[in-house]
């Protein structure tokens, strides 16, 4: 009797998370997620028959989120899901009420792992912070269930190709100028699970996917940036050949954890108003904005040095005639005021090749998913 009243009062309140999740979660409204079934003892989630494509596929698999891009005649067809887990032992409360409530989960190992917004939902129920299988732009070390994860979300979002051997480009990062972690490793892994799931897997680096999203009409000339949560990725391409490519650790995340170690506040509240206040046109009105400011001057500031530095000691450099521009994306990018305040340290610390323009992308958050497209799109019609 117990078991089935604690699964009644579980079970009404994820019914009202489903209904309302806005007001349990801590970001703009996000894409429902695909509702799965249970599978005991396999590390992945089974649902409705997967959608199948006849299009070649453009995916980007962030720190922050997994976003999959495909052609429908002129249109492009963007699905997200947040990559991002949480786990629980699989008591019978825990399956029944997942069961009950079509909850995405998975049983493996005695645990229930449910990902995606759906974990955002139960991490609040709790007040517990979610886990991420994506550190610092590539397969976490930290968690050993994290390729499991990650190919769960990417098999429940990615659909399944009509033609075996179908194209499918995915963003990888550039080799990271300070720290630790293998680009390599990340890239075989995802290239091989995809491989698995039908699709002719091609990476392309992050940053050039920026270039290929939007800049087209400079013939693919340009520097892109993909600020994301774990780094930000630089490509300087000259017509569609991407002649430096590399990442610094210091993105979003970073921002976050050194505001909220500043002012003794987890990094969930500092990403909080991250996300939903922060102006940086504005002054700071509290500690909190003040924190994020600073922290903002120093991954910009630490970013431009780092171009500046990288393309004054490369041996690769073309000789580029005119101005080139300059392409933001990425989640870090969206606080109202960013481009101004990037525009104000690039003055302080110009670069060493004359910069045409600095854009902030269409759709940041979509960016290197779309720019993969286009690659797989003319990958499929070169081949």
């Amino acid at each position: 009797m117990a078991e089935n009243s604690a699964t009644q009062n579980l079970g009404n309140r994820l019914s009202e998370l489903k209904s309302n999740p806005s007001a349990n979660e801590s970001s703009s409204p996000k894409p429902k997620p695909t509702s799965d079934k249970l599978v005991k003892e396999k590390p992945q989630m089974k649902g409705p028959q997967r959608k199948t494509t006849k299009s070649p596929v453009g995916l980007d698999i962030g720190t922050s989120h997994i976003v999959v891009a495909t052609q429908d005649g002129e249109n492009v067809n963007i699905t997200k899901e947040l990559n991002a887990f949480y786990s629980v032992e699989a008591t019978k409360v825990i399956v029944n009420t997942f069961k009950t409530q079509g909850i995405p989960f998975f049983e493996f190992q005695g645990q229930c792992y449910t990902m995606g917004f759906a974990s955002q939902h139960f991490a609040n129920i709790f007040h517990k912070s979610l886990r991420r299988p994506i550190y610092g732009g590539i397969i976490s070390p930290k968690e050993e269930e994290g390729i499991k994860v990650i190919q769960s979300i990417i098999d429940n979002v990615l659909p399944k190709p009509e033609n075996f051997s179908e194209t499918l480009c995915f963003g990888v990062p550039g080799d990271p100028l300070e720290g630790s972690g293998s680009v390599v490793y990340h890239t075989e892994v995802i290239k091989r699970f995809i491989g698995g799931l039908g699709y002719k897997p091609i990476p392309i680096n992050e940053a050039m996917a920026v270039v290929m999203s939007e800049l087209e009409d400079e013939s693919y000339t340009g520097i892109g940036i993909s600020c994301g949560g774990g780094m930000c990725n630089i490509c300087l391409s000259y017509l569609s050949v991407p002649v430096i490519t590399f990442s610094i650790r210091k993105s979003g995340d970073y921002i976050n954890q050194k505001a909220g170690e500043s002012v003794g506040e987890p990094e969930t509240k500092m990403k909080l108003i991250k996300e939903e206040e922060l102006d940086l046109s504005q002054r700071a009105p509290d500690r909190y904005h003040m924190a994020l400011h600073i922290f903002y001057d120093d991954m910009i500031t630490n970013l431009i040095q780092s171009i500046n530095e990288v393309i004054s000691a490369s041996t690769r450099m073309p000789r580029i005639s005119q101005p080139i521009p300059i392409i933001l994306s990425g989640g870090t990018v969206l606080p109202k005021g960013f481009l101004n305040k990037f525009n104000k340290i690039l003055k302080q610390h110009p670069l060493p090749i004359e910069i045409s323009r600095v854009n902030i992308a269409a759709n940041p958050l979509e960016t290197t998913a779309r720019g993969a497209l286009k690659v797989a799109i003319a990958e499929k019609q070169g081949s």
